[in-house]
């Protein structure tokens, strides 16, 4: 089992919402920067997919990835994710943090925290297919940081 620090155990504020769209869903996050905006984006993902309160802590899984825009780094961002769930290690993450966020070259890493995913303990929601460019903003503004992604179910 992977070692947890208390502040992992403090999830943040949920900062998503779903918006309807023909044949698909649309998630719209939002933070205090964009890299909260990104965070929130991949947990709206994933809670489309399960219920995530009853998601546990039992492991720490990384991503990292690419892009040679913003749009291309939230993709790569988000299909890294995906990926981690539809293969092994099947991971479901509770809470997602973005260690590094590096705006210039276009990276990011970060951690999930969470669990193998069960279907007798999760309930499973709608699976994700892929995620889309169709739509796809970022909004960074000083005040505005939000994101808006339609993700193929």
């Amino acid at each position: 089992m992977a070692e947890f620090t208390e502040d992992d155990y403090v999830l943040p504020e949920k900062k998503y919402e779903y918006l309807d769209h023909t044949a698909d869903v649309q998630l719209h996050a939002w933070g205090e920067d964009i890299k909260e905006a990104f965070e929130q984006v991949a947990m709206a993902m994933f809670g489309y997919m399960t219920e995530l309160e009853y998601v546990d802590y039992r492991e720490k899984q990384g991503i990292e990835a690419e892009g040679h825009d913003m749009e291309s780094l939230l993709y790569n961002y988000l299909d890294e994710w995906l990926y981690l769930f539809s293969a092994e290690p099947y991971f479901i993450p509770r809470k997602i943090v973005i260690t590094e966020f590096d705006r210039e070259n276009f990276k990011i890493k970060a951690v999930g925290l969470g669990d193998t995913f069960d279907i007798s303990k999760h309930p499973q929601g709608t699976e994700v297919k892929a995620i889309t460019y169709s739509n796809m903003q970022i909004h960074d503004k000083e005040d505005w940081h939000d994101v808006y992604v339609i993700i193929d179910i």
